[in-house]
């Protein structure tokens, strides 16, 4: 589980602090404070993304900050990591069933393509075939 929204360039793990918009109609790009939720056609970047945007030539870029800083957990953050800890205490582990113990009676008889033989023991992922002799 991630805590903070990461930066949206590609291969970047870094987390994003800022958000930047384009508002094509004005061939404008706003890059602010990192915004409260994850909206549709915004990007989320990191320090280092943000101090170099560069915009196609011809568009103005509007900053709204200059400085920016990782945001600090919220208690959103915190409480969702709280019940996800929660969640995972409650379940129980899985109860381990010691395999059966029976003596082997030998390798298996050849079995016919055409006619599946029963199977009379099972142990883990290994069967015990009875053949056409027993």
């Amino acid at each position: 589980m991630r805590a903070t929204r990461g930066c949206t360039r590609s291969a970047c793990q870094e987390p994003a602090v800022a958000t930047l918009t384009y508002v094509y109609s004005d061939q404008t790009a706003v890059l602010g404070p990192l915004a409260t939720h994850a909206e549709p056609h915004t990007y989320d970047l990191c320090v280092a993304h943000a101090e170099r945007l560069t915009v196609p030539r011809g568009w103005d870029v509007v900053r709204l900050a200059t400085e920016f800083e990782p945001a600090p957990p919220s208690p959103d953050d915190l409480l969702a990591l709280a019940d996800a800890v929660r969640e995972a205490s409650r379940t129980p582990p899985p109860t381990a069933v010691p395999a059966a113990r029976g003596e082997f009676p030998g390798p298996p008889a050849p079995v016919t393509a055409h006619r599946p033989a029963p199977e009379v023991g099972r142990r883990g992922h290994l069967r015990v075939i009875r053949g056409e002799g027993d």
